[in-house]
This record gives structure tokens, sequence and C-alpha cells, in this order.
């Protein structure tokens, strides 16, 4: 990055074009004033360029004037409106009551380092009585962070309509991605040509919403896991929000995002300002893994989660037992004693009670609000549970759902005038939402969590969040939302924090700097979690994606999966268990109890690696991995997500390994080997591993085992010492 001192374009100070470098990415931003700066470039590293090189790159990307278009070059700027001539989508709109839309005329006033590689962008409208501050950062990984601040320097209201961050991408991002889904299927990618016009995708749930788009990816045509150059955002908010794609004729191509506001919801009085929510943004030369690759270990920078995040100090996310599945609202303390003992035999650490332990609390219908433990079930409270939970050895979590009321409920009842929409509005789950932005209603829930979590020696809360808003302000409940999270932590700092917005409807960068680990869908079906975890861990590491082992038979799909299966699904992120074990014979539990094992010795690597994945040729067939920092060991798990096209698959090659090592590659297995349709097994299978330099596993492979569907086989990749 270039680091004059800051310059100022209004005192006629001599202005710059900024060049912000890390990790194989680069902005080159042009400052010289006196409108909104320019962005000359998002991408790629472009190198060292001295500041004359880079007056001259500005220059030369000043673009011809076409005929019937404005008279001047058109440029992207930090925050496009039609005053430079732009007819995209505008990075700002809004009006003052009585006065209709001020015409727009931002001035640069001042661009000036706010970090080693950060730049503060101050502008200014007088007229407009608008200032606005643009923050860019580019963290060591090569991530981009981009959010403005709109500040009223008027003396009437402004009403804002949008404050959007827009980044330009090269024609050659032709092709699309982003994702969709529902319910216990979420996740699901979608994929097109970006072409003329605007791919547009809105959340109105006051929540990102299952079908969240996520991210939305821009690559060269055909890019995959490990191809082709891709250019990414992620809007880190947990309200509502647009994100969008655009080609203009004119020749110009963007990526944008910001907060979704309702007509009215924003309101600035003079002296107010406005933040938007940060744009997240990457690019990669080497496909969705390079994305992952710069994601990672950024997000693992700043992640809420401690160094020993295991019980006994050991890192990586403790093995947890969900009550869910196992017992639903079936409370009583000899049942859930029994879960707990069996739950401590393979290993677990945490015990989880769920839905169903608070007043009234006998079904899906009633009693969210009332936060007392119900004296018919626990007449001596949560103590003799706790008590059994923690002599065990393990520690104990509790679930709550703090944003929602059930109309059944002495909370509702006592409080109508907490409870948004109206009489006539619907229930979602039979439930509404408590407004969190009512100062009352706030102070309520803060002092019935903290009284919980200060009777109780409770280590973690699965905070929920089962429906969408549907009434009040989407912007307002999600800060009021973030403030209550952050006065739980700051009263309970060792209390850690899981996210479940009835499964995956609320995962975002936004939520996950104030987590320790996010419920990655509601369905513990392997086949289903295969593609949801697959594309999950694009953006969020592992260790926060929480896959739980569920019963043979999904509660979800009543599909039934072999246990091998299951148990290889649940092992790549922050596994857990949501079965009623008392019911599993020995044979089983044995096996639990051997995953759980290979589970914390493997947690390490599986919590602070690269995650990899090959671009395989049949859809079908899906292997990934996750290799460690030093790339010495590895790993990996190839899965039939159901019949190949092929009688012989393509090879297994193995992704991100060192070239010039040699790798030791052997089977593991948990659960029983998986189920094949061959008279014989691959050579160096039936041999029991082969060594092989990681060009050759990477390049060529090794022949395939002949998976039946939904089986998976997991493998370890180690560097072979060479010989002295």
């Amino acid at each position: 990055m270039s680091t004059p001192a800051p310059t100022s374009a209004a005192s006629g100070a001599p202005s710059m074009v900024h060049h912000l470098r890390a990790a194989g990415a680069g902005l080159v931003l042009d400052a010289r004033g006196p409108g909104v700066p320019v962005i000359v470039h998002w991408g790629g590293d472009l190198g060292a360029l001295s500041d004359a090189e880079l007056a001259v790159l500005a220059d030369s990307a000043v673009p011809a004037i076409p005929p019937s278009s404005v008279d001047i070059p058109l440029r992207l700027t930090l925050l496009p409106t039609a005053r430079e001539g732009w007819s995209g989508r505008p990075g700002l709109t809004g009006f003052r009551v009585g006065d209709g839309t001020p015409p727009l005329d931002l001035r640069l006033a001042l661009v000036r380092p706010a970090g080693p590689l950060a730049l503060a962008v101050l502008l200014t409208d007088a007229a407009a009585g608008l200032d606005l501050r643009t923050d860019l950062e580019l963290t060591v990984q090569g991530v981009l962070r981009v959010r403005h601040t709109l500040t009223n320097t008027g003396r009437s209201a402004f009403e804002l309509g949008s404050l959007d961050v827009t980044l330009p991408v090269p024609d050659r991002a032709a092709e699309l991605l982003d994702f969709t889904g529902l319910w216990s299927h979420e996740r699901r990618p979608q994929r097109g040509i970006l072409g003329q016009g605007v791919w547009s995708r809105e959340a109105r749930h006051g929540r990102p919403g299952h079908d969240d788009a996520f991210l939305t990816v821009a690559g060269t045509p055909g890019f995959g896991f490990r191809t082709g150059e891709v250019w990414a955002t992620h809007l880190a908010w947990s309200g509502d929000k647009h994100t969008w794609a655009e080609r203009s004729p004119l020749g110009a191509a963007t990526l944008g995002s910001g907060e979704l506001l309702a007509p009215g919801e924003l309101s600035l009085a003079a002296g107010e300002s406005y933040s938007s929510p940060w744009t997240v943004a990457v690019y990669s030369a080497a496909g969705l893994d390079g994305l992952s690759a710069r994601l990672h270990p950024w997000i693992r920078s700043w992640s809420t989660l401690r160094a020993a995040g295991a019980p006994g100090g050991s890192p990586g996310r403790p093995v947890v037992l969900n009550t869910w599945e196992a017992v639903y609202f079936d409370h009583d303390l000899p049942t859930l004693s029994r879960l707990a003992d069996v739950a401590a035999r393979v290993g677990v650490e945490r015990f989880v009670l769920d839905d169903g332990w608070f007043t009234g609390r006998s079904d899906d219908r009633r009693a969210l609000g009332d936060w007392f433990v119900d004296p018919a079930t626990w007449p001596e409270g949560l103590h003799p549970l706790i008590d059994h939970v923690r002599g065990a050895g393990l520690d104990f979590g509790l679930w709550v759902e703090p944003e929602m009321v059930s109309l059944d409920s002495d909370l509702a009842r006592r409080h109508p005038d907490w409870v948004l929409g109206t009489d006539g509005s619907p229930t979602w789950r039979f439930q509404r939402v408590l407004d969190l932005d009512n100062p009352d209603a706030f102070a309520w829930l803060f002092a019935r969590l903290d009284a919980l979590l200060t009777e109780y020696p409770i280590s973690y809360l699965k905070w929920d969040h089962n429906r969408d808003l549907l009434a009040g302000s989407a912007h307002r409940q999600t800060a009021a939302l973030y403030r209550l999270i952050d006065a739980v932590r700051a009263a309970h700092p060792q209390v850690e924090i899981e996210s479940c917005a009835s499964g995956g409807a609320r995962i975002d960068l936004g939520i996950l700097e104030r987590v320790d680990r996010v419920w990655t869908s509601d369905t513990n079906d392997p086949l289903e979690r295969q593609l949801i975890q697959r594309y999950t861990g694009v953006l969020v590491p592992p260790e926060y994606l929480g896959g739980h082992l569920g019963a043979a038979t999904a509660h979800t799909t009543g599909r039934t999966a072999d246990l091998g299966f299951r148990l290889a699904t649940a092992l790549f992120g922050s596994a857990g268990i949501e079965w009623n074990l008392t019911e599993a014979s020995e044979a089983e539990l044995d096996a639990i109890a051997d995953w759980v094992a290979r589970y914390k010795a493997l947690r390490p690597l599986l919590h602070s690696g690269t995650v990899v994945h090959a671009d395989t040729s049949d859809p079908a067939l899906e292997l990934h991995g996750v290799v460690s920092a030093d790339r010495s060991t590895g790993v990996f798990a190839y899965v039939a997500l159901a019949a190949a096209r092929a009688a012989l698959p393509a090879p297994l090659r193995f992704p991100g390994l060192d070239p010039d090592q040699s790798y030791r590659v052997a089977q593991i297995t948990l659960g029983g080997a998986p189920r094949t349709v061959q008279d014989a097994p691959p050579g160096w299978l039936a041999a029991g591993g082969i060594t092989l330099p990681g060009s050759v596993l990477a390049v060529i492979g090794l022949p395939a085992p002949l998976l039946s569907p939904e089986q998976a086989a997991l493998y370890t990749v180690d560097v072979v010492p060479a010989p002295r």
C-alpha cells in the first residue's frame, strides 16, 4: 500500500492513487479528486507499483466515451449515483420530507490511512446536508471489507432508502453462483450466466432465511472448487438484505450488497449517522477453495472460540449430545440421567438439554417466553440433572429461544404490547416475535437469561430462532439482538453460544462475530448434510458447523442410512450426537465410542487445517478433506451420493498436498467398512495403503473403490519422511 501523508482534495493538496496489497489480492483506488474516488481494480495482486506507475494505471483505465451517453468517461466510483452518469443500482438513495430527493454532489474531503492495510475516505455534500465515510480494509489474508457511514449534517430528517457497497468485476467473470434452499435443505447451489441486467436476491425474513443467497460468486465460466478465477461478496448482517450482480450494456459489471430497508424504517435526525453492514469481498485465482483459504484463516483470527475450546484444554470443539431428537419434550430426571451416562460412556463432552425444560412447555404451542424452570418436571430445579451430568464428566448446555413468544404464555398475557404484529397476524410454529427493541422487553429478557446463567453452572446456550419476523423493523430487531447477545456474553464470558435458526436460517458473518457454533441445518440425514456442509463450509470454518450423528432413520426425511455413512458425515465439523443412545446396541455404542475417539484425535487438524475439495467429473461422487497448514497430514472422505455414472469412476485425486513430499495413503473405518459393488478392491487398498509423491496423488490419483450409493470411505494422508 502506498503510505504518504493524508491529503485533502478540498484544500487543493495533491491527491493520490492508493494501492492495497495482501496475500495475492489487491485493490487500487483513484482518489485524485475532486469527486467520489474510483475503484480502478479489485482482484489479483498487481505487484509492487510506484506512485508514478499507479498514476499511469489510473489514467489508462479511463474509458472511451460512446455515442448517446454522458459526455464524460463513465467510471465506477465507491458510491455510484446518477451524479456521475451511473444508471445501474445506486449506492445511496433517500430523501428529506418536504424537500424531496436532494441532487447529490458528494465531493472528496480527505483520504487517510486507517491501519496498515486500511483507508478511510471522507466525502461531503454541503448542499444536500450529507457526509459520508467509506472504510476499506484488506486483511493480511487478502479479504476485503467495505462499509459506508452516512451522517446527516442538514437541519431536517433524512429518510434513508439504501446505502450499499458496489464493487467491480471484470468481463471474464461471466458465470454466477449463489444459493437457495428451504428448511432442512439449506445451501442449494444455483448457477447461471451473468447476462445484461440485474440478478437480484432479497431476504425479507428478519433473518437471512433458509433460502439465503449466502455468497454471491462471479467467476470465469466453468469455475470449480480448485479451478477458475472467482470474485465473491457476502453481507455480514443477520437481518433483511439484498445482494446482486449487474452487467450494464455500457460495459461495467458489478457485485453489490447492503441492508434491505423498508420504506420509512430508518430516519436520520440532524446529526445522526448510520453505518452499513460490512460487505466482505474475496478474490481467488484457485476456485472456491481459494475463497475458503482466505476466509477461514481470517475468521479464525478474530474468532470467539477460545483456544481451549474442549473440556480438558484440548483444542477444537467438544463433542455434544443434544437431547432434541433423543427425547423431544419427554423430560424427566431418570431418562435424561441414563442418557447422560451412555453419552459419557462413548466419550461425549457436553450435554445440551433442548426444548421442554421451562414452565408449561409440554409441546411447541405454548410457554415460549416463560423462562423459568418447570416446577412440575423439575421440583428441585435443574440442579439434580446438572449435578448428574457434571458428575459424569460432561459440561451442561441449555436451549433457549429468547426472541420468540407463544401467545399461550404468561409473558404474552402480561405484556401484549411486547409482541410484534397485530391480533390477526399469523403465528409461525405457533409463536410470535418479541420486540427486542422495546427497552422493557429487552431488560426482562436479559434479566431472565442472566438469572439462569447465574443460578446454574451452564457452559453453553443453544440460542434458537424458529420463525421469520413478518412484523416490526428488521433493522431495529437485528440491532437489538446483537446488543442482547453482547450483553449476555459480557456478563457471562465463560458461556459459549450456538446460533440456531430452525436450522441454518441465520448463518452469516454478523452473527458469527458473537457465537461459538452454528447449527448448520435441522436435518441429520447424512445425504442432505453432505451438500449442506459442503457449501456452508466455503464461507464458514468447519469448527463452527454443528453436525450431529442422528438415528438410523432421519426424523426430517424418513431416509435410513448406514451407521458408517452417518459417522463419516458428522466427523467433518463440530461433531455431536442427536440420538437416544439408550436405544443403541452395544455394537453401535462401541462404534460410536471409536468415532468419538477418532474425532478427538483428528480435532486439532479438522479445526485448524485447510479445507479442500476435488473437482470430480461425476456429480454423484465427492472427495473432500482437511489438510494441515504445513501440509504434513490430512484426512479425506470419498462419498457416493448416488450411483456412479461409470463402472470404473475417475481416480481419487487428492488436492492440497505438497507436490514435493511423499505421502502414505491409508483407509480408516468408522462403523464398519463402506458397502461396495466390486468383486475385488483396487490393488492399493488390498495392500493396506500406498506411498506416492503429492504431485502424483494430485494429478494422476488412485483408482477409486466402487462404493454403493450413500456410502463414504475415509482416508488418512501422512508425509513419509525422506530417508537420510
